[in-house]
Order: structure tokens, then sequence, then C-alpha cells
């Protein structure tokens, strides 16, 4: 855990206000990670991201692995060099984009061989292996390789694997501490729908003194009421001085809603890529600037955002660059969805600070819409290759 530090500071019913503190900097919870897979946040540029407001980055081990290397990335004096980012940086294990990427793969004990997406070549995965590519990037967080199935599994194909994924989690461990690194190894929380499997991983997990857990397997096509039980169930059982991370997840509303539950840490590729394809994230619910009834529309895209989209261009000329397929659209649209979420996770901080969290849920709700009680949960696709 050298370099890694959760502080909790207030509760207010089951949200959280706290500080993780890493080697590259303080990151205050609740927070929202934007989604760098291969080492950018797509369109953007570092200066772009302390502007929206971003903390912490997420990249993909799958994904950097494949391309450019990990070995090139340690050379060249690690991710946060390469990147030009100088706070935290988390890693995902790259376990969902094996299952999700690859068209040919064989899962085993030892761990996932599999086609690389990028040139075809067969490819080895192991708990080990995992944990050596992220040590090699140098980032603040990482991961253990865990299998993640989609919704619907049965009972007896989540408990093999939830299995294997404990199997592989204490290999991971014993490679971690052999190499001595100061990047905090999470654990995570498999167990697909399943309530007796998710408190017999938190009980495993739980024993292992990490120092942050994560709650997988959600937002895989279950739900959205599930998804909702399975994260409240699962960060009422972890350790309250951990940090929790939900992953892959979500929308605006499923944000307020992880928070009311007491998770500390989300991430999502839904502002980004939705950017990009001309959706932007409003106090008053998502907008679609390429319709029409915005050609001649002279008003910022968000009159309540500070950023620099809203404060110097109007939706008509949004609108104009989005069908032009013109590069700054994406790039003023991303900027803007970032800082959304990034000021709702700040908004909910305050909140939360302030002994109000309960109300600000209320307000945000009725102002935003929820949507209705039969959505499935979005796919945590956080791979923007």
């Amino acid at each position: 855990m050298s370099g890694f530090r959760f502080e909790l500071v207030k509760i207010d019913g089951a949200a959280r206000l706290g500080r993780i503190l890493t080697a590259h900097g303080a990151v205050e919870t609740p927070a929202f990670m934007p989604v760098a897979t291969q080492g950018s946040v797509k369109s953007l540029a570092p200066s772009d991201l302390l502007a929206a407001g971003a903390q912490i980055v997420l990249a993909n081990t799958y994904h950097l692995m494949l391309r450019p290397g990990h070995e090139l990335v340690r050379e060249l004096g690690g991710l946060h060099r390469f990147m030009g980012w100088d706070g935290p940086i988390l890693t995902d294990s790259g376990g969902f984009q094996v299952f999700s990427l690859s068209k040919l793969r064989r899962i085993g004990e030892e761990g996932v061989e599999f086609r690389s997406h990028v040139d075809g070549s067969l490819r080895t995965l192991t708990p080990e292996s995992c944990v050596a590519v992220q040590l090699a990037l140098g980032v603040d967080v990482l991961h253990p390789l865990d299998e993640c199935l989609a919704h619907p599994a049965t009972a007896a194909e989540t408990e093999r694997s939830l299995a294997l994924t404990e199997r592989w989690l204490a290999r991971a461990i014993a490679e971690h501490r052999a190499a001595g690194s100061p990047g905090a190894l999470f654990g995570i929380v498999q167990g697909g729908s399943y309530e007796p499997l998710r408190r017999r991983a938190v009980d495993a997990i739980g024993g292992l003194d990490l120092p942050g857990h994560s709650i997988g397997g959600l937002a895989v096509g279950e739900p959205k009421p599930l998804m909702y039980d399975i994260t409240e169930l699962v960060a009422g059982l972890l350790p309250a001085d951990r940090p929790r991370y939900l992953m892959g997840v979500g929308k605006p509303t499923d944000l307020v809603e992880a928070v009311a539950r007491g998770v500390d840490l989300f991430d999502c590729v839904l502002p980004t890529r939705n950017a990009r394809n001309g959706q932007a994230f409003t106090p008053d619910g998502p907008i679609n600037i390429g319709n029409a009834r915005f050609a001649r529309d002279g008003a910022p895209l968000d009159a309540e955002c500070a950023c620099e989209g809203c404060r110097r261009f109007s939706r008509a000329y949004l609108r104009h660059l989005f069908a032009a397929r013109e590069l700054l659209a994406y790039r003023l649209m991303t900027l803007h969805n970032l800082t959304f979420y990034l000021g709702l996770m700040r908004d909910m901080r305050r909140a939360v600070a302030d002994g109000a969290f309960g109300r600000f849920r209320s307000r945000f709700l009725a102002r935003y819409g929820v949507e209705s009680v039969g959505d499935s949960a979005d796919s945590p696709a956080d791979s923007e290759a």
C-alpha cells in the first residue's frame, strides 16, 4: 500500500466524502474517471482534462499491452510521462476486453489465450502477466485478471467463474507483493446477480487487506433495479475504510444512485462516446445536437456550463460542426460532457459535506428525469478502440 491511502471524511446516509492519496496526487471522492483507453481521452489533451475538473484517469491494460506495448511505455518513463498526465492513473485488468473484443479465446486455469484484435497474433494473459503489464506502465491503481460474465448467467456458471477469479486473485497478489511495487492492487468483487455469491466474494476479499475494492460484473445487460440492488448489497458489505469502485458505470442518474449507495469511484465511456455521436448531457437531460431544431439556435449548449464550448459557441455552430464532421465538434462536445460529469461529482461532494445529499439527489433526479425502471444497465464497454 506504499504511496496509497484512503481517508473517509464524512458520511451522509450511505453517501461518502473521502480522499484517496497517491504518489501522483490526491483524488477527492466520489470521483469520476475519464476513460483514456489507449493513453488518451479521445480528442482531449491533458490540459483539457484539467480544465474539465479531472483528478484521475483510467487506462486499459489490454489495449496498451497490444499497442504500443508496455515495455516501450516503461522504456519511455512510464505511462504518466508517455501521455503527459501528471495525476493519478488507474488501469483495469483488460479481462473485459479479452472477453468482448477477441474473436478467438480459450479460458483455462493458467489464464486466457486470445487473438489480438489489432493484428490477429496469438497472445496470453495470465494473473501474473496482467500484473506485470500494469507494473511496467507504472500506474497508481491496478487490477487483477478476472472473468466478467454477461447477464444472464446461471448460478453454476457464475460460481465456477467466481472460483476461477478468486484463484487468479491469489496469484495476482503474490506477483504484486514479490515485485514490491508501490501501486495499489484492488480486488474485484464478482458473483453476478446471485446474492450468496456476492457475499462469498466480499468475505473472501475482505480478509486480504487490499487497499481498495472494485465491484465488477454489473452494467452487463442486467435490469437497472438489479444493478442498484447488487451495488447496494456489495457496497454495504465492503470495509468502510477502503475506497469502493463501481466498474463501467454509467449514466448521470446511475452515478447519483450509486453514490447514494456508498460508492466512491466510477468510470464509463458514455460521456466521451456519446459526445462523438452528437449527444450532450445537461442538467435537464441529454440533447442531440444534430436535431434540426438547433440549426438557428444561438443559445449555448448549456447556459449553466463553464466549458469552452458553452462559453464561446452556440448550439447552431456546434450543430454545423457536427453535421460537417469537423474534428472541433468532437473535442468541444467531449469537453462539455466531461465537464458536466465531473461537475456532477463535485456537486455531490459538496452535498455530502453539507449533510444535504438526500435533498440534492431528489432535486437532481426530478430535474434530469429517471429512466424507466425496466431499463437494462448500460454495457460497460470501457474500451473506446
